[in-house]
């Protein structure tokens, strides 16, 4: 299992949140190997988030279906560049 963590410094996170409710997530719930997503108010005016996939392709081709995403959709909420952090899952527990 792979994941990729994205964090984004946002102008409004409730309007971004919902944009991303609304028009990413149907987008990276379709892509290869996909496992889950979670978005997460991080505080201060910053959103972060976890897309999990079964390969490391999939991982790599969300984090391009987000960077273009926002680029189409939300970019004028955020402010600087995103910090993406991806790579294998080596320790994961499930309830």
């Amino acid at each position: 299992m792979y994941a990729s963590v994205r964090r984004y410094k946002v102008s409004s996170v409730d309007e971004a949140m919902q944009r991303v409710n609304e028009g990413f997530v149907p987008l990276i719930s379709k892509g290869p190997g996909f496992i889950a997503y979670y978005a997460l108010d991080a505080g201060d005016g910053v959103v972060a988030s976890i897309s999990l996939f079964e390969t490391q392709a999939g991982a790599e081709e969300s984090n391009r279906m987000a960077v273009n995403w926002i680029k189409e959709n939300i970019a004028p909420l955020i402010s600087g560049p995103a910090e993406i952090t991806a790579g294998e899952v080596k320790v994961d527990k499930v309830a």
